[in-house]
C-alpha cells in the first residue's frame, strides 16, 4: 500500500508539473516555432556537413536538404511569434523581447533568411562549390538573427 502511495504521490507531482509547464504563457506557440527551428537546424546539418567536408557531397541529397529548407523558410509563422513570448514571460523561449520592438529589422532578417535558401536551393545539387558558395550567406542569415534576437547559447 506504501508503494502505491508513493506511486500515486510521484504521479501527481508530475502531472503537476505537466500542467505548469502547458500553463506558461505561449507555451503551445513556442514549442511549435521551436520545432520549425529544429527542422531547419536538421537540413543545415546535412549542407553544412557537406560543406565542412564532414558528411561526403551527396548532390541528390544536398538538393533534398536545400528544398526542404527553403519550403520550411517560406511557412508563415507569424502566429507562432505573438507579442509576449519572449524569454522574460517564458524561459522555454529563446527570444529576446527586443524583437517585437518597431524598427527592428526582423522582416529583413526573414527576407535576408528566404534569399538565402532559395540561393541554396538554387547550388546545391549542382556541385559542392556551389553549395560551399551558397553557405556562407545561408549562415549569415541564420546568425543574423540569431544573433540579434536569440538568449546567447554560452
Amino acid at each position: 500500500m506504501k508503494k502505491f502511495l508513493a506511486g500515486l504521490t510521484v504521479a501527481a507531482i508530475a502531472l503537476a508539473g505537466a500542467a505548469t509547464a502547458q500553463d506558461a504563457p505561449f507555451a503551445r506557440e513556442i514549442k511549435a516555432r521551436q520545432g520549425i527551428m529544429v527542422y531547419r537546424s536538421i537540413q543545415l546539418g546535412v549542407l553544412g556537413g557537406m560543406a565542412k567536408g564532414e558528411i561526403e557531397y551527396d548532390a541528390e541529397a544536398a538538393q533534398k536538404a536545400a528544398d526542404n529548407l527553403a519550403a520550411a523558410v517560406t511557412i508563415d509563422a507569424s502566429m507562432l511569434w505573438p507579442m509576449g513570448s519572449d524569454n522574460s514571460a517564458n524561459p522555454a523561449s529563446t527570444a529576446l523581447a527586443k524583437m517585437w520592438e518597431d524598427g527592428a529589422g526582423i522582416g529583413d532578417k526573414a527576407r535576408a533568411m528566404n534569399e538565402a535558401a532559395t540561393a541554396m536551393q538554387a547550388a546545391a545539387g549542382t556541385g559542392l562549390d556551389g553549395l560551399k558558395t551558397a553557405m556562407g550567406p545561408l549562415g549569415e542569415a541564420c546568425s543574423g538573427c540569431h544573433k540579434a534576437f536569440r538568449v546567447p547559447t554560452n
